[in-house]
C-alpha cells in the first residue's frame, strides 16, 4: 500500500479510539490535539488509494488560490468544482451560512466571491515592496535560496473582516537545501475525512510545482496539523476506509509538463493538461458532506 495510506489510517484508528466528542461551531467533532506527517515527494507522491481523491479538482484548487489568487467561485464551477458554493456570497451582498443558519452582510461589491480570504490574502498580505507573496516566495527560492524567511502566510486577521471563512491551511515555508525544495505546512483545523486528504495531495502538489519552477528536485514535506478531528456525520465513511485498509494500492506518481518552466504558465484550465497521476488506482468514492 502507499505510505500514506498507512498514515492517515492509523491517525483515523487514534481518533476513533481515544478523540475527545466535542460539540463544535458547525457540528460535534472527535478530536486530538495534532498530527504531524513526513512525506518524502521524492519516494511517493502522497495521494489515498482506500477511498478516490478527485486529484484534478484538488490541484485546481491550488491553482485557483496560488496562481490565479481568485475569489471568484465561478472559476471553479467553470471547472466543475462545487465544493465552494456554499461559500459564495450572495448577488444581494449577503451571506447565509448553510450549517448554523447565520446571516452577514458583506456588500454587493463581493457578490459572487468568497471575500478577503486565500487569494485575496496571497496577492496582497506580502511586505510593501511585494505584496503579492507568491510572486516573493519564488524570487526568494531562486535569488536567495538560503533565506529563511520564504513564507506565505494566509494567516492575517485585518482581512478577516470581509472574509467568508478564515483559512484552514494557512501558512507553507519553504527551505532550499542540497537542491531540493522542501515545505512545511500549517493546517489550524483539520477535517480529517473531506478536507486533509484534498489538502496533503495539493501542497505537495504545489512543492513539486515551485521546485520544478525554481529548477529544483521536490524534497520532504512536513505537515502540521492542530485541531485534528472527524466529524460525527463522516464516521461511517472513516470506518469503511479502515476496513479497506487490507487493500489498500501502491501510490501513483506524478507527471508534469517539463517544457513549462514558470509557475504561471501551467495549464489551469479543466483538461489540467500539464499534469497527469501515472498508474492511480482507488477503492473507490465515498461521498460527505462538507462543513462550512
Amino acid at each position: 500500500m502507499s505510505k500514506f495510506d498507512h498514515m492517515y489510517l492509523d491517525t483515523c484508528k487514534k481518533i476513533r479510539e481515544s478523540g475527545v466528542r466535542t460539540e463544535s461551531r458547525n457540528g460535534i467533532t472527535y478530536r486530538i490535539p495534532g498530527n504531524h506527517w513526513v512525506f518524502d515527494l521524492e519516494e511517493e507522491f502522497p495521494i489515498l488509494t482506500t477511498k478516490k481523491v478527485y486529484w484534478k479538482k484538488a490541484i485546481l484548487e491550488m491553482l485557483w488560490i496560488y496562481q490565479a489568487k481568485s475569489i471568484k467561485v465561478q472559476w471553479l464551477r467553470d471547472r466543475n468544482i462545487k465544493i465552494w458554493d456554499k461559500f459564495e456570497i450572495g448577488p444581494d451582498g449577503y451571506y447565509h451560512n448553510p450549517d448554523n443558519g447565520q446571516v452577514k452582510f458583506f456588500g454587493t461589491e463581493w457578490a459572487g466571491t468568497i471575500g478577503t480570504s486565500y487569494a485575496y490574502i496571497v496577492a496582497n498580505g506580502g511586505e510593501p515592496c511585494c505584496p503579492d507573496q507568491v510572486d516573493a516566495a519564488l524570487y526568494k527560492i531562486m535569488k536567495f535560496p538560503t533565506d529563511r524567511r520564504i513564507i506565505i502566510s494566509m494567516w492575517q486577521p485585518p482581512f478577516f473582516g470581509k472574509a467568508v471563512l478564515p483559512p484552514c491551511v494557512y501558512k507553507v515555508q519553504f527551505l532550499v537545501l542540497n537542491g531540493k525544495l522542501h515545505s512545511f505546512v500549517e493546517q489550524r483545523s483539520c477535517d480529517v475525512f473531506i478536507g486533509v486528504p484534498f489538502n496533503i495531495t495539493q501542497y505537495a502538489a504545489l512543492t513539486y510545482m515551485f521546485a520544478h519552477a525554481c529548477m529544483l528536485k521536490p524534497g520532504t514535506m512536513h505537515y502540521n496539523m492542530v485541531d485534528t478531528h472527524i466529524y460525527e456525520e463522516h464516521l461511517d465513511q472513516i470506518d469503511e476506509m479502515i476496513k479497506r485498509e487490507k487493500d489498500a494500492l501502491p501510490a501513483p506518481k506524478l507527471w508534469i509538463n517539463t517544457d513549462v518552466k514558470n509557475f504561471y504558465d501551467f495549464d489551469n484550465s479543466v483538461d489540467l493538461k500539464d499534469f497527469q497521476l501515472e498508474d492511480y488506482k482507488d477503492l473507490g468514492s465515498l461521498k460527505g458532506i462538507v462543513k462550512a
